[in-house]
C-alpha cells in the first residue's frame, strides 16, 4: 500500500488524480494540502505541503498538481522528506529546475517520476510501435482548444511560467517525443501574445528531426466548438492519425481498435511500478521543445486577453 499525499487540489486533481487513486487498490490517499481548504470528506486538508509533512499522516509519496511556478520549492520539501514524487505536467518552470530535482530524488534515495498523461491515451503505444520500422517524412500537430472552458479563472497560465498556450500543447510535445524512432528539435516559432498578458494564445512551432522530416505545431487556445487534438505523421508507408489527444488512431484513414483511453490510471500504475523497483522516470524533452519555442520565436503582440 503506497500512502499518498495531493498536494494542489484543482481541476485536474478532482476530476483525475483522485479518481485515478480511488480505483487503484495499491494507494490511498490519505491528506491533502491546498491554500483553498476544499472539503474533501474525512481527509484532512492541509495549508501546504510543510505543514502536511509536519502534521499529517505517514505518507509515502506526494502527487503534485500545483500550478508550474509553485512546483519547485513543493517538490524539494517532498524529496527531502524522502517522499516519492510524482509532478503533474509541465515537471516544471524551467528545464534546470527538472534537472535539479532529479538530482535530489538520486541523492535522497527516492523516486521522481516526470508524468505526462497523454503518453498514457491508447494510441500512442500502437502508434509508436507502428512507426519505429517506418521513416517519417512529415508531421503535422493541430492542437486548439478553449482555454475559458478548460482553465477558468486559472491566471497562473498567462503568467511567466505558466507557457499560455503551451499548457496544453505541450500534451503534444509528449506524444511526439514519445512516438518518433528519432529526437524532434525546433527550428523556429511565432507566439501571438495579447498585449495584457505573459505567455502566447497561440503559435506555431517548426521542428525537425535528423532525418530531415518537416514537423509544425500550430497551437490556438481560443477555439469555441468542437476541440482540436490532432497529430498526422505522413511516412514511406502510410499516414497514421491519432485524434482526441491520443485517444483514437487511424491508419490511412482506416480506424484502428486501441481499446479503453485510461490516462491517469496508466500514470499511476507507472509510478506504482516505479515505487516498487526504486527508479525514476525523468524526462524533460517536452519542456524542452517549449523552451527552445520561446527562445527562438518571433512574438507578436495581440489583442488582450479578457476572460
Amino acid at each position: 500500500m503506497i500512502r499518498i499525499g495531493l498536494v494542489g487540489v484543482g481541476k485536474i486533481a478532482r476530476d483525475q488524480h483522485i479518481p485515478a487513486l480511488a480505483a487503484d487498490a495499491r494507494y490511498r490517499l490519505v491528506a491533502a494540502a491546498s491554500r483553498t481548504k476544499p472539503d474533501l470528506g474525512v481527509l484532512p486538508v492541509f495549508h501546504d505541503i510543510e505543514e502536511m509533512l509536519a502534521q499529517g499522516p505517514a505518507l509515502d509519496a506526494v502527487a503534485l498538481c500545483t500550478p508550474p511556478q509553485a512546483r519547485r520549492e513543493t517538490a524539494l520539501a517532498a524529496l527531502r522528506a524522502g517522499k516519492h514524487v510524482f509532478l503533474e505536467k509541465p515537471p516544471g518552470a524551467s528545464v534546470g529546475e527538472v534537472a535539479e530535482l532529479a538530482a535530489v530524488a538520486r541523492a535522497q534515495g527516492v523516486v521522481l517520476f516526470t508524468s505526462w498523461h497523454s503518453r498514457f491515451a491508447a494510441g500512442v503505444a500502437p502508434a509508436k510501435a507502428w512507426l519505429s520500422t517506418r521513416r517519417v517524412r512529415e508531421v503535422a500537430i493541430e492542437w486548439r482548444e478553449d482555454v475559458r472552458r478548460w482553465h477558468p479563472g486559472q491566471t497562473w497560465i498567462w503568467e511567466a511560467g505558466g507557457l499560455g498556450v503551451f499548457d496544453p500543447a505541450i500534451n503534444a510535445l509528449s506524444i511526439l517525443t514519445e512516438i518518433l524512432p528519432t529526437e524532434a528539435f525546433v527550428t523556429g516559432a511565432t507566439l501571438q501574445v495579447p498585449e495584457n498578458v505573459q505567455s502566447p494564445v497561440a503559435a506555431h512551432v517548426d521542428m525537425t528531426n535528423l532525418d530531415g522530416a518537416r514537423i509544425t505545431a500550430d497551437l490556438d487556445f481560443l477555439q469555441t466548438g468542437p476541440q482540436t487534438w490532432d497529430l498526422t505523421a505522413r511516412t514511406d508507408d502510410g499516414v497514421l492519425k491519432l485524434s482526441m489527444g491520443g485517444a483514437e488512431l487511424t491508419l490511412d484513414g482506416q480506424p484502428v481498435e486501441v481499446g479503453e483511453n485510461r490516462e491517469y490510471p496508466g500514470l499511476y500504475d507507472r509510478f506504482a511500478t516505479l515505487i516498487a523497483r526504486r527508479e525514476s522516470e525523468v524526462d524533460a524533452r517536452p519542456l524542452t521543445l517549449v523552451a527552445d519555442a520561446f527562445l527562438l520565436g518571433t512574438r507578436e503582440s495581440v489583442e488582450a486577453f479578457v476572460e
